[in-house]
């Protein structure tokens, strides 16, 4: 069967199979202690769903246009501008099924085959797919926990070539935690100016930090950056919206056209009520945002302590997000064994490392209950023992 090259070429996800295989252990009645969620375990504030609620009923159910409702483009340019800095005008700005297709998007209106796009790794494991799927390559940088998991401007600039024509960049990350200072960010932008580099700058987890870190994006550093730059960003980590399907991007409106025109041929445009919900979300008390916070430092606190005392493993304490990344490489198993072992001889699901370009470690989320996070960490613990 004569299939799209690209299409073929696609990794199966490693967290969906992960996934899947915890799901039928718990269907047959095993007490799975899972670590791969990708998602808030809270719900959505009520105000949000109110406001979704009340455009059902009244039958706000048609398309809408392709870039999103004028009102909700509106008040994430009110966002952009209190929050990061940036003057995003409401043309400038497209809202999309969720921050992963605005991340599509941004890749496919701006590369084509014969680029590269320069990833720091440890990655979001769909980077380098997306790429891939518009026929330009993935540059993998692997970066070193010694450093944050952060990739240097050195490295960077070592990395391109004449074909380099876009770097990702993911503060917060996933699935490292690491945030970017001001002073990193500085320096990699002035190296992307000097080749007129596009970045993309996921920010999907800016309301995700701790320890009084600053979120900085790129996108506000300067005239200059702002030209280059295509900010993501939505709904689902900071409200815990992920089945909403609702993010967006902001970037020149040169760029913002072509994305909008991509879209328009594509999904058409983003759901309606839920739309409605974004409005809310971002108009609304930003109260819950900072409770659920909250709460992922005191699990993140507890996560960090616990794996920072297991013999043989270690990590680097994250500063954003809700994932640790923890070294499993003195035992000697490749991650992936180590992940179908956890899984089988102590019943906790964890998402192999070599899913997000780094198979020394393993990625486990603390947006899950305390008590499931004791316990799968007490089976860890025990688990790394015997081995």
């Amino acid at each position: 069967m004569d299939l799209s090259s690209h299409a073929v070429q696609l990794s199966p996800s490693l967290t969906l199979s992960i996934d899947s295989k915890a799901k039928a252990m718990r269907a047959e009645g095993v007490d799975v202690c899972g670590f791969g969620a990708g998602e808030p375990d809270f719900d959505t504030p009520e105000h949000i769903k109110e406001a979704a609620i009340k455009a059902l009923q009244e039958g706000f159910t048609k398309y809408t246009p392709s870039s999103g409702l004028p009102e909700l483009r509106a008040a994430i340019s009110e966002k952009f501008s209190a929050d990061n800095g940036i003057a995003y005008k409401p043309h400038e700005i497209v809202v999309s099924n969720g921050a992963k297709q605005s991340c599509y998007n941004a890749i496919l209106a701006c590369c084509e085959p014969g680029d590269e796009v320069i990833i720091p790794a440890p990655y979001w494991l769909s980077y380098p797919e997306m790429v891939r799927l518009t026929g330009a390559e993935p540059v993998i940088v692997p970066t070193s926990a010694k450093n944050s998991y952060k990739m240097t401007a050195e490295e960077f600039e070592n990395a391109m070539t004449p074909r380099t024509k876009m770097v990702i960049l993911n503060s917060p990350g996933n699935p490292t935690g690491s945030v970017y200072t001001r002073e990193e960010l500085e320096k990699i932008v002035e190296v992307a100016l000097t080749e007129d580099i596009f970045i993309l700058s996921d920010e999907i987890y800016e309301k995700l930090v701790y320890d009084d870190v600053e979120h900085v994006s790129p996108a506000s550093l300067s005239k200059e950056a702002f030209d280059l730059t295509i900010t993501i960003n939505g709904f689902s980590k900071a409200y815990a919206m992920t089945g909403w399907r609702l993010g967006y991007l902001g970037a020149p409106v040169e760029i913002a056209r072509v994305i909008d025109s991509l879209q328009s041929h594509s999904t058409s445009g983003p759901n309606s009520f839920a739309q409605k919900g974004g409005i809310a979300a971002l108009k609304g008390s930003q109260q819950c945002v900072a409770d659920m916070r909250d709460e992922f430092n005191i699990r993140r606190e507890y996560m960090y302590e616990r794996i920072a005392a297991i013999p043989g493993v270690s990590a680097v304490k994250p500063l954003g997000a809700f994932y640790m990344l923890a070294d499993i490489s003195q035992f000697g198993f490749n991650s992936t064994n180590f992940a179908d072992r956890l899984l089988s001889k102590a019943e906790v699901a964890v998402v192999p490392g070599i899913a997000f370009g780094d198979d020394k470690t393993i990625r486990l989320s603390y947006a899950t209950g305390l008590e499931t996070i004791k316990t799968g960490l007490d089976r860890i613990e025990q688990f790394c023992r015997t081995i």
